[in-house]
């Protein structure tokens, strides 16, 4: 018999649709359930490709006797964290604060006013490695509420003004300066690993937002060891396993300090992020790996991730079945040389295994390895690796797929839209644009409503019920405004604009500047979640700064310009100390530093061969954060080509920055030296 998770959209939460226990989705019903029966909440959060979230519903939430107790002692509340990252938030810095680690599943018990008093995360089937078995943590927090319930209730209340408590303190509203950003530098360096590129050591994540930072601080600067830096941990992780070799795209991080074994998850929010990254890192250098990599990512995104409706689907599981029935960690990914020897015969195989570095022993476990690209002397055949590639990667379309998470998250949508549209028009790839654009109307069409709030998720076309949060509403213009620049049209500036007006009269706070997470206007939690350090995507309080700066520069606006300013205050205060968490934040306050310098190209039309040689040299311009618009010279489409007549006739490019203009020319070669290619 279903429980009541059979009705939500979260694939999460319907992956838990049939467990014995009687869940609830986060509602104000489930705790009025739990005062009414005199009992505690009991609130799981996790997420559909998390592998520790299966372990643990299958040890213990499919376990009847397990479900029973449940049933009988709490009310069970489940959570998707990408649903709900204002729940997830919450709870995750009392679980931080009480535990000094935190992750997912996270377990947490709560009284039915939603005040968290006991804490955890993974709690396994029977008691392991000093760890207590979940049956007996079920059993101590019963007997506790029953027996010690004023203990519990003071301990609840402490932790909640605790966490009141925890109010961020980030100095005044000013924006960083060239010393803040060299210190940043600085800490940067002092953490990276010169060895195998990234920063600290294992596990390893993919350092996108930093990347970002890197590549704008040498673009303005010209820092060589900026540049450097970016550059050997893109290759490293080019050539590691955390990338599939085969068919493009990112794992989520790399369990190793090497890259070579990944957590086999593939997010949209990495993928997006990276392949934005070395489509920049291609814009700065030329590389032809970082130019591969860009476009495989993306034709991945599409070709996996893209759904019936044009939206991009949250994730792919990192497990798979082995063709065993079993599901395993990594199964569809990794092989054995005898495997390779079935798909590709004795001579081939032996090639495959010396390019992959694929070994009799194996990098991962049971003999199997990660297809990776060692360093290695001596020359291969490109025709002979490439068909290679195209027999491993057809046999391998032939096993088990690793499950996908279908839901459809606003933010992370803006994030793919942006890296679509750049791919796309940086490498003449039309079709990418296209994704881009067709991602971007599902956002209008299912997530906007006509006060251009954002719902956060959709699924199969049909709107969630969660409204969506501050970092929603910034990925959302971020995405919004790449593609105003790539293509001309100026509703995209538009909505991005309704969106940044909901940033800055329901997510700011007037008197200081700082951001929240969630709206004046939504659901009251126990505390209203503020956390301005990026994490496996840009907070939305740093992607905010970025689309605030970005439409301020195009529009002229004051007030978008001042609040983007004014937010970048905690990117002062923290980017020297803790760069690694602040990425974004340091990117957008390059941006700020830089201008940003505002383009407009003026010709007959886009279609002109004038036109849009002048709009790609634009688009390629390395300026930090630098804001371009195209039209005709009548055009009302952007605020930047009022007044911007042709040259002599001839398609013109207008640069200002600082409130200065440069001299509007036809030439290229002037304009791309401007913008600092």
């Amino acid at each position: 018999m279903p429980n009541r998770l059979a009705h939500e959209t979260s694939p999460y939460l319907l992956q838990h649709a049939d467990n014995p226990v009687d869940w609830w989705p986060w509602s104000a019903e489930a705790f009025e359930e739990a005062r009414k029966r005199n009992v505690p909440v009991l609130l799981s959060i996790g997420y559909s490709s998390c592998h520790w979230c299966h372990v643990m519903a299958h040890e213990s939430f499919e376990d009847q006797e397990t479900a029973e107790y449940l049933n009988a002692h709490y009310v069970s509340v489940k959570v998707d964290r990408e649903e709900r990252p204002d729940v997830d938030a919450v709870y995750m810095e009392a679980v931080q604060a009480a535990t000094g680690h935190g992750g997912w599943p996270m377990t947490v018990f709560l009284t039915p006013d939603a005040e968290p008093f006991y804490f955890g995360t993974y709690f396994p089937p029977a008691p392991r490695q000093g760890m207590p078995s979940f049956r007996q943590v079920l059993q101590g927090v019963h007997r506790a509420w029953e027996e010690r319930r004023d203990e519990v209730t003071e301990v609840a209340g402490k932790i909640v003004r605790d966490l009141a408590g925890r109010e961020i303190s980030y100095g005044d509203a000013r924006m960083p300066g060239e010393q803040e950003l060299a210190q940043a530098l600085l800490a940067l360096t002092r953490e990276y690993d010169p060895q195998r590129g990234g920063f600290g050591g294992a596990p390893k994540f993919p350092p996108s937002m930093v990347l970002e930072f890197l590549l704008r601080h040498h673009a303005r600067t010209g820092a060589e060891g900026a540049l450097q830096m970016a550059q050997d941990t893109c290759e490293r992780m080019a050539r590691g396993g955390i990338y599939d070799q085969l068919g493009g795209g990112f794992a989520r991080y790399s369990v190793d300090r090497d890259w070579i074994v990944p957590h086999f998850e593939k997010m949209l929010y990495d993928n997006a992020l990276l392949c934005r990254v070395y489509a920049h890192l291609w814009r700065a250098t030329g590389s032809e790996l970082a130019r591969r990599v860009a476009l495989e990512t993306a034709d991945f995104m599409v070709r996996e991730l893209r759904t019936a409706e044009g939206g991009f689907a949250s994730a792919l599981d990192a497990d798979s079945d082995d063709g065993t029935g079993k599901h395993v960690e990594g199964a569809y990914y990794v092989w054995t040389p005898e495997q390779l020897r079935e798909v590709l015969g004795e001579q081939d195989a032996e090639l495959a295994a010396q390019y992959f570095g694929v070994t009799e022993e194996g990098t991962f476990e049971h003999g199997q390895s990660v297809l990776q690209l060692p360093q290695q002397d001596g020359l291969f055949d490109a025709g002979k690796i490439a068909s290679i590639r195209e027999r491993l990667l057809a046999a391998r379309t032939g096993r088990p797929a690793p499950g996908r998470d279908d839901k459809v998250v606003a933010a992370w949508n803006g994030l793919a839209i942006a890296a679509l549209a750049e791919t796309g028009a940086y490498f003449d790839r039309p079709d990418l644009v296209e994704a881009a654009l067709a991602a971007a109307d599902l956002l209008v069409r299912l997530h906007l409503d006509e006060q251009a709030r954002l719902t956060r998720t959709s699924k199969d076309g049909h709107a969630g019920a969660n409204a969506g949060v501050l970092e929603d509403y910034a990925d959302v213009a971020e995405g919004f405004l790449a593609l105003a620049s790539v293509t001309g049209e100026g509703v995209w500036l538009e909505f991005a604009g309704f969106l940044l007006d909901h940033v800055l009269a329901r997510f700011t706070d007037e008197e200081s500047g700082a951001l929240f997470d969630t709206a004046a206007d939504a659901e009251r939690l126990i505390r209203r979640p503020q956390d301005p350090t990026d994490n496996a995507a840009p907070s939305g309080w740093t992607a905010a700064a970025n689309a605030l700066l970005s439409y301020a520069a195009h529009t002229g606006s004051g007030p978008h310009r001042t609040a983007a300013e004014r937010s970048l205050g905690v990117v002062k205060a923290l980017g020297p100390r803790v760069p690694r968490f602040i990425g974004w934040g340091l990117a957008a306050a390059e941006a700020a530093l830089d201008g940003p310098r505002e383009v407009a190209i003026v010709g007959p039309s886009l279609d002109h061969e004038g036109t849009r040689t002048l709009h790609r040299t634009a688009l390629l311009g390395t300026a930090p954060g630098a804001v371009v618009a195209v039209g005709a010279p009548e055009s009302d489409e952007f605020p930047l080509l009022a007044d911007r007549p042709l040259v002599g006739g001839e398609p013109a490019a207008y640069v200002c920055r600082n409130f200065t203009c440069d001299a509007p020319t036809t030439e290229v070669e002037r304009l791309r030296a401007v913008l600092g290619d």
